[in-house]
């Protein structure tokens, strides 16, 4: 079983233009048209239900609070459908008729809406990591959540991944209304470039880390949804701050739902040559954010309506990209424990995963048809693909995270054995409180 590796993207002046230039009408309809082209995957979205490797850290783990938000959110999907459907009948009613029926259901949606989300717009993760929390002050590790996460949600979200990676996390807030809601407004964000005050507060967080003397290194890692706002905030960093500064961030995803994802480079080139061999060269960085990874599931609807379908389009998508077969889209029981699983005694990163160990494929040739084709074999496998992970990188070669990665990979080469995953993975090297290379 293989992983396959899409490498980051290099922009050219004679590329397609990226999503957000063109007519907002127009890409919403081509949303529109990619959600009804994706939707075999929704069934994807929740599966596996049943695998709690983190026990109350996992979204469906059958606690009182999981089930509470579970239930709320089950109402939600309802009293939504049903509005959504009537909403073309209240002509036949009086103005005034229609006008209170749509302020009382958008009362009680606030109002459900509320008991999720809570009044805070930022949470920190609250696991106590010991000396490790103060390993690292010169760092800044930020979260940007996605789709239906409320505050219970968010705060395990922040514990995972402080557990992790060993280090405190910061988490601006993106509210829920609702999945359907959500995703409305997922299309608003993306298509007319929308920011919501999620968006904003996040922005004025990262940037005020980035000029900070203190930090040396911010880290912002994305969900879903979260990933559209935070292409946006990208796009206000490289506009407003010097490469300089925007060269403190790192940026890593999980099943972003983002169209476009900018990196320019900080100088002029005149090469487009793309070279997709396996390099061991030290990583060669001239773009104006040094990494940015993205992780995706190929059964995961909202990775598919996202990542999976922008990054076949050139200098729209910057980053590598790595693809698992398998299902699910929930950070902590569908990426966080298949791609950096703890262990149940310990709580560290297991250091022999399943995933990182993959050997990897360079070619997404035909991934997503495989994909929808063996959806059931996935579903009766418990959620796990066939086809083995993808790692992509189609404009700059393909290079290990470190001199250190190099090294184990051309031992790897002379032993006849395919390169493995965590060589190309650049936050893997931060789990359990580890550095990379710089």
């Amino acid at each position: 079983m293989t992983v396959k590796f899409i490498p980051s993207q290099i922009g050219h002046q004679s590329d397609t233009p990226i999503p957000y230039t063109g007519d907002p009408l127009r890409l919403c309809w081509a949303d529109v048209l990619l959600f009804i082209n994706s939707s075999w995957s929704i069934v994807g979205v929740l599966y596996p239900i049943d695998q709690w490797l983190c026990g109350p850290l996992d979204e469906l783990y059958p606690s009182i609070k999981n089930l509470t938000c579970l239930a709320l959110h089950g109402f939600l999907i309802v009293l939504q459908t049903f509005f959504l459907i009537s909403l073309p009948f209240t002509i036949v009613f009086p103005l005034w008729t229609s006008i209170l029926y749509v302020a009382a259901v958008m009362a009680v949606i606030l109002g459900v809406s509320f008991i999720l989300n809570g009044t805070e717009d930022s949470q920190k993760s609250k696991i106590d990591l010991g000396a490790d929390a103060d390993k690292y002050p010169n760092e800044a590790w930020v979260y940007l959540n996605g789709v239906s996460v409320g505050k219970h949600w968010l705060q395990g979200n922040l514990d995972r991944l402080a557990l992790t990676f060993r280090r405190p996390i910061i988490g601006v807030h993106n509210r829920t209304y609702g999945i359907i809601f959500d995703l409305i407004q997922c299309i608003i964000e993306r298509n007319f470039c929308y920011a919501t005050n999620d968006t904003r507060n996040s922005y004025a967080l990262i940037k005020d880390c980035l000029v900070s003397e203190q930090h040396k290194k911010v880290v912002l890692i994305l969900h879903s949804q979260g990933g559209i706002e935070g292409s946006l905030i990208l796009d206000w960093l490289l506009s407003e701050l010097p490469h300089d500064t925007v060269g403190k961030l790192e940026i890593y995803t999980f099943g972003s739902a983002a169209n476009h994802f900018n990196n320019p480079h900080r100088t002029s080139t005149t090469s487009t040559q793309i070279d997709t061999t396996v390099d061991f060269q030290p990583e060669r960085i001239d773009k104006a954010v040094r990494h940015i990874e993205h992780y995706a599931n190929d059964g995961d609807f909202v990775a598919r309506w996202g990542v999976l379908s922008f990054t076949r389009l050139r200098a729209r998508y910057m980053g590598r990209v790595f693809i698992r077969s398998g299902m699910g889209h929930l950070l902590n029981q569908h990426y966080l424990n298949v791609m950096f699983p703890l262990d149940p005694t310990t709580k560290r990163v297991i250091e022999d995963n399943e995933f990182m160990q993959r050997a990897v494929g360079f070619s997404d040739v035909g991934a997503a048809d495989r994909a929808r084709e063996e959806v059931f074999e996935t579903l009766l496998n418990g959620g796990d693909g066939t086809s083995g992970a993808i790692v992509e990188d189609v404009n700059s070669p393909v290079e290990p995270v470190s001199i250190r990665r190099a090294e184990s990979l051309l031992a790897a080469k002379m032993a006849g054995k395919a390169p493995r995953v965590r060589a190309f993975s650049r936050l893997w090297e931060y789990r359990n409180g580890g550095s990379p290379d710089n």
